[in-house]
């Protein structure tokens, strides 16, 4: 064998020149940099090192050949070419990664599987003693690449890859690779800031990955020190002295360093689910005594270390996947500014996101920033020296408030506020200042109004100003935000800073605390779509409206359980119930039958094609004492009313625009069939009795036809109160009887 060899380390995608400056720091010669790898030369020696000190790579693998594939048999000649007998025994086993196509091989499992076959057939023995396959803990693991008809052929040193230290075999929800946290801490200039006796805090340190490396790094420990299988363990081309001495070496450095007094190393983590792994992962990695984790909220975080040294604080905050986050962040996003303003003065702090637009809305200026790739997501490292020249400063829309204790599940990260803490009123941009401003006009006389009337869930604004495209819903002492899908012609980053902006201005100009605000986004919808859920709170809460109460759910599902533009029919079939049949069709969750039932009507019947929503009906009912006298059938409204045989003096129906759902045969769409549901409905109301049709679909046209067979009024003007008057083609209502 040569006493030189080539190298190839591969890393994380934009990891690659911390890796070269890494490598060759620890020996490697004539290192360059490729797509998420380097390459250079060095003994083995350099290699062996490169395995145990590298903080970056994922994998370690030594180049045993280079040769052209012009097709799969001269992919085959070329690796048997190679002398196994100098890496693998005839009764050993093996593992084969193929990466790369072209040359006529363009399916991986077919690459790997001539290059065993050759590996195999080089080394079969006269008596048909030949290696196994071992995908697991092989002996060896081979790795050829493919590229432009070039093999590269080469034994992984590594094993599993290099990332995997061993110590966290418990992790959170979205857990950091551990090379990815060290990158991010070099980056950060924890390195510099460790030799200087600096301290370390992660406000939001789920299972302690950062707090780990940190303290592995400070302590001249080798990352993979503990790791017990290697891929060189079996080769034969392995040298246990040299490896030995460079294991014991790195011993004891790590002796001498966890000897030292300990840095000031600590974590905060608001879950209380996480405390005991994150525990357990810093315990697997001997860092116990150098590492302290603690439960504890963003909004009380406040590092103290001793002698009042400063240090850096880093951390990562969830991204947000799931619909609403974006409130969610924003708000944890300015409470994490806060605190770095409020406590952290004169430290560095480190900021790794997903979302760069969240990052500039902690208040704080960041001197550099970084990309990086977290898997497939593209993020960056923001940076920030937390000086007073630093802090962002702009106009304000409201002083301090003291917020009410409340906690909300962030991307798997509780986060509460409670109440003894005062809240900075974030620094709003001027577009946020002019939305806060127009939100308050419009409390101004709307909360009036809505005060007098005795309502208490109401639109106080629907895209009053057109580059604010949302709809503001007050609920009691909570927000819900819509916000309307932008047109194609509005650039998509635009749109998401005027969003966070009104996001910001929201909880100012309402004098509400964020942790109150909920946001949806609201796209054209088709079928059952809107109503499908959209999260798993389970959170209802209790409104009122003309005397009765509705359960409301402002997170699951795409509607609340309530719709606010009805609210004057609701109240109308309320006075003219007394003493009626009322049939309710489409009926959702059944607000207008318990309005109906309040008002004294003799029997209600609802009808919907969803369990979930009759269910939610059932406890509206039950909620206001109403229960007997109430049906509540589960079925497609044609069918049901073709098969009814009741009558009714009062019957309302509100449609959806269009639906397919499993439930039913065909599909409904409500110009097209509802001539032939009103004359359904009408079949099955009483003399003298009143439908009221409505619905919410903006070209829609009612046939001329019916006014010929009815008498029919439209009513829309007066189903309208003055929180929709703005936009009177939230919907659209018709009174019809018989001639």
């Amino acid at each position: 064998m040569s006493d030189r060899y080539e190298f190839f380390l591969t890393c994380p995608k934009g990891l690659e020149d911390m890796l070269l400056e890494e490598a060759t720091r620890l020996g490697l010669e004539q290192a360059r940099s490729h797509t998420s790898a380097i390459r250079g030369e060095g003994t083995l020696e350099i290699g062996y090192r490169l395995c145990l000190w590298s903080r970056l790579a994922n994998r370690v693998l030594l180049v045993l050949a280079r040769f052209p594939v012009s097709d799969a048999q001269s992919l085959y000649d070329g690796v048997r070419a190679v002398d196994w007998s100098q890496h693998l025994r005839a009764e050993g086993s093996l593992a084969v990664e193929f990466s790369g196509h072209g040359s006529g091989i363009d399916n991986t499992h077919f690459g790997a599987l001539k290059v065993k076959d050759a590996i195999v057939d080089a080394l079969r023995t006269a008596d048909g003693v030949r290696p196994s396959v071992e995908k697991i803990s092989p002996d060896v693991r081979v790795h050829l690449r493919l590229d432009k008809g070039q093999a590269i052929l080469s034994l992984d040193l590594s094993g599993h890859s290099l990332h995997q230290r061993g110590y966290r075999l418990q992790q959170g929800a979205a857990p950091l690779k551990e090379n990815l946290a060290a990158a991010l801490l070099i980056r950060a200039g924890w390195p510099r800031i460790a030799a200087e006796g600096g301290a370390l805090a992660d406000p939001m340190c789920g299972v302690g990955t950062f707090l780990i490396e940190a303290a592995l790094m400070a302590a001249d420990v080798a990352p993979n020190l503990k790791r017990e299988h290697w891929g060189f363990s079996a080769w034969l081309g392995h040298v246990p002295a040299l490896w030995t001495r460079l294991h014991a070496d790195a011993e004891q450095r790590a002796e001498a360093g966890l000897a030292r007094p300990p840095l000031w190393i600590r974590g905060y983590e608001a879950d209380p689910r996480l405390i005991q792994p994150a525990r357990n992962n810093i315990e697997r990695a001997g860092v116990s005594h150098w590492v302290k984790i603690y439960q504890g909220e963003l909004a009380t975080f406040e590092p103290r270390p001793d002698q009042n040294q400063t240090g850096l604080v880093i951390c990562n905050p969830p991204y947000g996947e799931r619909l609403g986050d974006e409130a969610s962040l924003l708000y944890l996003y300015q409470h994490l500014g806060e605190r770095l303003r409020q406590s952290c003065l004169n430290w560095e702090a480190a900021i790794f996101t997903g979302a760069p637009d969240l990052g500039k809305r902690m208040g704080l200026r960041s001197h550099k920033q970084y990309a990086f790739w977290n898997g497939a997501l593209a993020c960056k490292l923001l940076l920030i020296k937390v000086l007073p020249e630093q802090f962002v400063t702009e106009r304000r829309a409201a002083p301090a408030v003291e917020a009410a204790p409340q906690v909300r599940n962030i991307g798997g990260k509780l986060v509460e506020r409670p109440p003894s803490v005062r809240v900075e009123a974030p620094r709003l941009s001027e577009g946020g200042q002019m939305f806060a401003n127009r939100l308050q006009k419009n409390l101004k006389t709307l909360g009036k109004w809505a005060k007098k009337a005795g309502i208490e869930c109401y639109r106080l604004y629907d895209a009053d100003m057109p580059e604010y495209a949302l709809a503001v819903d007050i609920y009691g002492d909570w927000v819900h935000v819509q916000e309307y899908a932008a047109p194609r012609s509005i650039d998509p980053e635009k749109a998401q800073v005027r969003l966070l902006d009104a996001l910001a201005a929201i909880p100012q100009a309402l004098a509400i605390d964020p942790s109150r605000v909920v946001i949806k986004r609201r796209e054209r919808q088709a079928g059952k779509k809107q109503y499908e859920r959209q999260d798993q709170q389970g959170q209802f809460m209790e409104v009122s409206e003309g005397g009765v109460r509705l359960l409301v759910n402002l997170t699951d599902y795409l509607d609340t359980g309530l719709f606010l533009d009805h609210r004057p029919l609701r109240l109308r079939i309320q006075q003219e119930a007394a003493g009626k049949r009322f049939l309710n069709l489409y009926c959702y969750t059944a607000t207008a039958s318990v309005h109906a039932a309040k008002g004294g009507a003799r029997a209600t019947t609802s009808v919907d094609l969803s369990k979930t929503y009759l269910d939610w009906a059932r406890r509206n009912l039950a909620l206001n004492g109403f229960s007997e006298k109430h049906r509540l059938e589960q079925g497609d409204v044609m069918e049901w009313l073709a098969a009814d045989r009741e009558e009714y003096e009062l019957i309302f129906i509100d449609p959806p625009t269009f639906s397919n759902s499993k439930r039913m045969e065909g599909v409904f769409d409500v110009q097209r069939d509802h001539v032939q549901l009103i004359d359904l409905a009408m079949a099955r109301l009483a003399r003298g009795g009143v439908l009221y049709f409505s619905n919410n679909f903006r070209k829609f046209v009612l046939d001329a036809g019916l006014a010929e067979r009815y008498q029919v009024e439209e009513i829309s003007a007066q189903t309208l109160d003055p929180d929709f008057a703005r936009n009177p083609k939230i919907h659209r209502a018709w009174k019809i009887g018989a001639r």
